[in-house]
């Protein structure tokens, strides 16, 4: 296929009208008419189904589209990629972090960046751990630092870059809270406070419904940020898992970070669309890993 054939293609099934794709691609409808019956005819069957009233992609078309479309994109960035190479890395990442530590070690990598790129800038975002997948989805942010599962194909979860303890919060004034550890049955005592709009996986990874003994745990109110969260802990709604380290940037007087003796770790790692894997990118996640000799992952 030529690319004037695929642009065209991509343009008409996004906009399924020719007069609009045709000015679009700066040509004339019959041009765009011209290309698509060109390339149907190469294919041997039918893209779009078209009369007066509308045009639609049809089976085949929808299949073509779904296959071309990714491969077109990662040429268009493996283009926009060296361009950048040679030009020298220049603009604007924007990346979310999850806790307070991870911001540490993004403002640390940034100042580097910034030193060997001075055309090359980060900005930091405070994402809540529901909003991180989304805001990735949505091209909010171009990086994140979270906590791992991810269900989307389409985003890499990357390099860990800090592996903590896991704690259980609890009330100050519960027997729980005077124990020097806790175990993974103890998640049966009381109601877990949970996060609102997590994926099914990660809700699984932190509030699961039973021990590993099969012992049911109750689910308690749901809250959609960590300060919620906190709140409901602190009154006495229920307890709440998080890591060790977090006790450190959010110490109360009211709750608890009691660790577990038998839970793995909570990790961090780093996270990316995979079509927005620019050279920029790239180069600002060597730049952190640099500051975490030990990161396991793939860049």
């Amino acid at each position: 296929m030529e690319r004037y054939e695929i642009e065209t293609f991509l343009a008409l099934a996004e906009e399924l009208h020719f007069t609009r794709t045709a000015e679009r691609l700066l040509v004339s409808p019959g041009r765009v008419s011209q290309t698509i019956k060109k390339l149907e005819r190469r294919i041997g069957g039918t893209l779009f189904e078209r009369n007066n009233r509308r045009v639609a992609l049809t089976p085949v078309g929808r299949q073509l589209h779904a296959e071309l479309l990714p491969a077109y994109q990662r040429v268009q960035q493996a283009v926009a990629n060296a361009s950048a190479a040679c030009r020298g890395l220049a603009g604007v990442l924007r990346v979310g972090f999850t806790a307070p530590w991870s911001g540490d070690l993004i403002v640390r990598a940034a100042d580097v960046l910034n030193s060997r790129y001075p055309h090359c800038t980060v900005e930091l975002q405070e994402v809540t751990y529901n909003a991180a997948i989304v805001a990735l989805q949505s091209e909010d942010v171009d990086l994140v630092v979270a906590e791992p599962p991810v269900e989307d194909p389409a985003i890499t979860v990357g390099p860990v870059v800090f592996s903590e303890p896991r704690a259980l919060l609890v009330p100050a004034d519960h027997p729980l809270a005077a124990q020097e550890s806790v175990s993974l049955e103890d998640l049966a005592v009381l109601p877990l406070i949970t996060a609102v709009g997590v994926s099914r996986a990660w809700r699984d990874a932190f509030f699961p419904r039973r021990t590993p003994q099969g012992r049911p745990i109750r689910h308690g109110p749901a809250a959609v940020g960590w300060q919620e969260v906190l709140s409901l802990v602190g009154v006495g709604k229920g307890a709440t898992v998080a890591s060790v380290r977090a006790r450190h940037y959010h110490g109360r007087p009211d709750i608890v970070y009691v660790p577990f003796r038998d839970a793995p770790p909570v990790d961090y790692a780093l996270m990316w669309r995979d079509a927005g894997c620019t050279a920029e990118l790239r180069a600002f996640i060597s730049t952190v890993l640099e500051f975490v000799p030990e990161a396991v992952g793939r860049t």
